[in-house]
């Protein structure tokens, strides 16, 4: 990755220079405070090809448009665009803002990427310009006021939210998403995407790919699985086997379930090994392997049945034949507990396993969305491996391509970051949604009904990032207290790498303004970023006095408060 940020040009005698134009601009009398701050991320690079994320800072007072300029003098073109509408004229390049985020607050950034081609060479741009305004990283001030602008009071007194570092729950391993079982792998430029932790990068820590029966499909996903423990911060991979070989199965078929003959429990103990190792020879080292993808469901795609009992004389029998990784049982359709609970009571089956895993589906319902005691009791963390709702679909419009659609951000918000919330609250370790790249996850999938780009990020994908972007692996959640202020407010909170990290949800219809957070630590630094139907993973302007930050939660949003001590 290579990153730019341009703040050193000169602006004299209160004039500007015009990117686009290279003409100089007067400032008429009595105009706003205008300034800012331009990183642009070549977030990667290909023959001919190349990613960009561009995040604009406005140093000056707030903006309701915007149009950033700015040149490409080696002959780059831009080829597609998200998050901003992109025309260019030669060398000349303009970017507008879309709908949704031309809004841009004291001190608040605005963030798009592209997608362009290149020959010859590939340099980064050296000057931009925001509303005719050169970003310089300072500003050009407008007359004193009459009055005084208001401000937000440094936060004193009572607390709205308390964190309590004294009560420790679980040790966060991550948060994710699958790739396609059965189809293509994702590209370079999507994989950075999804696991990144740059400007408009997601985050993701987990990667779920899917274990093939035919061992000659294996090599599909190893580039992608490669670039994704490379370019993120700590990214596991989650193997999972949808079926054994045909041959080995009482149905003597992949599809329709079929039972695993006990014949064969060797060979598929040896055959989940053989995937392990040949991974670890490409360089992908498979931290977590299940057993079985949905022993209980019997589709007629891939599929394969087990019982609780089977599963435990599997592992108990034959778990140490798979090296190098950590067995999970059994990833049941809604965690069903008659899965799980012979290995869990079984000494050796036990101690074969490092992982619980279950599917969401019809979990809440089952009343299992909670903690899990005997996986607790025997310190075996609970991972919540897959889930997929997309009932916003309606008949297949484009809903999804349309970052301000309001059924689209509902079912966001309001089903899908809600169950990542009470998953948080139940001490599970991980949540891993469904497949990242579809028109309704994470990032586009090009599909043409549904409106969206491939490789673009999506708004759900934003959302789950004020979870996975901020709150790492090795993170512990810990305690909090609420006052009645707070109370709409669906908070979790977790402590590591010198942070304090907060994740709020306010599914009210109603702003939270000037919420305290009180901190046993002093704060040395606060961030705080905010995702609702108008903004992507935005900074929120925060106030801080010693152990007390201060910020605003705005209604139908999910915030992410970042306490650097």
């Amino acid at each position: 990755m290579r990153a730019f940020t341009h703040n050193a040009a000169r602006v004299t005698a209160g004039a500007v220079l015009l990117a686009s134009a290279g003409v100089a601009v007067a400032m008429p009398a009595g105009a706003a405070a205008a300034g800012c701050t331009v990183n642009y991320t070549v977030a990667s690079q290909w023959q001919g090809g190349f990613g960009a994320n561009v995040v604009i800072t406005n140093n000056g007072d707030p903006v309701t448009n915007w149009t950033l300029t700015w040149r490409f003098d080696a002959g780059q073109t831009i080829d597609q665009a998200w998050n901003a509408t992109v025309t260019q004229s030669g060398t000349a390049v303009s970017a507008q803002n879309v709908s949704y985020n031309g809004t841009i607050p004291t001190n608040g950034t605005a963030s798009f990427g592209f997608n362009g081609s290149w020959t010859g060479s590939n340099p980064a741009p050296v000057i931009f310009a925001l509303n005719g305004v050169g970003c310089t990283g300072g500003t050009i001030p407008s007359p004193p006021p009459t009055t005084p602008p208001p401000t937000t009071p440094p936060p004193t007194g009572a607390a709205d939210i308390t964190v309590n570092n004294a009560t420790r729950h679980q040790t966060v391993d991550g948060f994710g998403a699958a790739q396609s079982i059965w189809g293509s792998a994702w590209s370079t430029a999507e994989t950075q995407t999804l696991v990144g932790m740059g400007a408009n990068q997601l985050g993701l820590s987990i990667v779920r790919t899917g274990l093939s029966p035919v061992s000659s499909e294996w090599a599909t996903h190893v580039n992608s699985l490669k670039t994704a423990k490379a370019s993120g911060s700590g990214v596991k991979i989650l193997a999972s086997p949808w079926t054994a070989p045909a041959a080995w199965k009482t149905n003597n078929s992949r599809v329709n379930g079929g039972k695993l003959r006990t014949d064969y429990y060797d060979d598929y103990a040896n055959h989940l090994n053989s995937y392990v190792q040949y991974m670890r020879g490409q360089g992908v080292t498979i931290d977590v392997t299940s057993v079985q993808n949905e022993p209980d469901w019997h589709p007629d795609y891939d599929s394969m049945d087990w019982s609780g009992t089977e599963l435990r004389n599997f592992v108990r029998d034959h778990g140490t034949r798979v090296q190098n990784t950590k067995l999970m049982v059994a990833e049941a359709v809604n965690l069903n507990y008659t899965y799980t609970d012979p290995t869990l009571n079984d000494t050796t089956a036990r101690n074969n396993i490092g992982y619980i895993g279950g599917h969401l589906y019809g979990t809440e319902a089952a009343g299992r969305l909670r903690s899990y005691p005997l996986a607790d009791q025997h310190n075996k963390p609970v991972w919540m491996t897959e889930w997929n709702l997309h009932a916003a679909d309606g008949n297949g419009s484009n809903i999804w391509g349309n970052p301000g659609n309001q059924t689209v951000w509902n079912e966001t918000l309001d089903d899908i970051m809600r169950t990542v919330h009470r998953s948080m609250e139940a001490n599970w370790t991980a949540y891993v949604w469904w497949y990242g790249k579809r028109y309704y996850s994470f990032i586009g999938d090009g599909e043409a009904a549904f409106g969206t780009t491939a490789g673009a990020p999506l708004k759900r994908g934003y959302a789950f990032s004020q979870y996975s972007k901020y709150v790492r692996p090795g993170y512990q959640r810990v305690a909090l207290a609420k006052s009645s202020k707070a109370a709409p407010l669906e908070v979790t909170a977790y402590q590591g790498g010198g942070k304090t990290t907060l994740v709020i949800l306010n599914r009210s219809t109603s702003a939270v303004n000037n919420a305290v957070i009180q901190v046993p630590q002093s704060v040395t630094r606060a961030e705080h970023y905010l995702t609702s139907l108008s903004a992507n993973a935005a900074s929120q302007p925060t106030s801080v006095n010693g152990g007390q930050v201060s910020v605003n939660v705005g209604a139908r949003s999910i915030s992410t408060v970042v306490l650097t001590h």
